[in-house]
């Protein structure tokens, strides 16, 4: 089948992706809770017995909740840079952990998957997106950013399938209900990355090989399914990339699932 991927959950409940080749499973990111992880995961196919690894973007609670069952219970391995083992460590349920450390900016290995972690903008101690790699075939995931470096469109450019924060749309967030405070921070530099923000930076990078984007973690009061989707089609379709498909991912549910063809 080759290089496959679906979002198990996406949002501020919880997010986690599944990343699978024909020899190797991982995660990025274990924010549901195990059961609900696991149950995500049969949906679409997929034991917990495949899982090879878990690999964290940050320490923040909605991508982190499910690693100390996973572990300790399955003996799934746990990834991270040493700026999110610190920041976990100071968490009492964590802190015992064992942690295989990578070095962000430098490749790593999980059976056949070639792993690339690379540094996003976010309010965070050393966060990452990153780039999984299969033979030719390559995904780009990071959903957590304040505003698309040049760094991270360097990153992301070569990929087939994307997974993409699209977090809010700006003038639904400067309506909401929300502590200017609270507003400035997800607007920032280091806070999440909007419709127009994403839909700006994907109509820039794509190119032929891209064929999948996913938009993830979608603002449940900031953002609507429609807004995202609409966004981000028109600037693909006004830079003419008609030909990429575009899915939405939830925080209840399974996403769509990528398959390389």
């Amino acid at each position: 089948m080759g290089l496959r991927a679906c979002i198990l959950g996406s949002g501020s409940s919880g997010n986690c992706t599944y990343v699978a080749s024909d020899e190797t499973a991982i995660l990025i990111d274990a924010g549901l809770s195990a059961r609900r992880t696991l149950e995500r995961l049969e949906q679409v196919g997929g034991q917990v017995s495949d899982l090879r690894g878990v690999c964290v973007s940050h320490e923040h609670a909605d991508h982190t909740t499910g690693l100390r069952t996973l572990h300790k219970r399955y003996g799934i391995p746990l990834y991270a840079n040493a700026g999110t083992v610190d920041a976990l460590s100071r968490v009492p349920e964590l802190a015992a952990l064992p942690w295989s450390l990578f070095t962000t900016g430098h490749v790593f290995h999980v059976g056949d998957l070639t792993i690339e972690p690379f540094s996003v903008p976010h309010d965070a101690y050393d966060p990452v997106g990153f780039v999984v790699e299969q033979g030719n075939t390559r995904i780009g995931i990071v959903t957590d950013m304040g505003m698309a470096t040049s760094l991270i469109r360097e990153r992301l450019r070569r990929c087939h399938a994307l997974v993409v924060e699209s977090n809010h749309d700006e003038q639904l967030l400067l309506d909401a209900e929300r502590p200017w405070s609270l507003k400035q921070r997800i607007r920032g530099r280091q806070g999440h990355l909007s419709n127009q923000g994403a839909a700006a930076m994907l109509a820039e990078i794509a190119g032929p090989d891209l064929r999948h984007i996913f938009l993830a973690h979608l603002s449940e009061d900031c953002n609507r399914h429609d807004l995202a989707l609409e966004t981000t089609r028109a600037a693909l379709l006004q830079a003419g990339h008609a030909h990429i498909q575009i899915s939405l991912t939830f925080p209840d549910r399974v996403s769509d699932l990528w398959t390389c063809a």
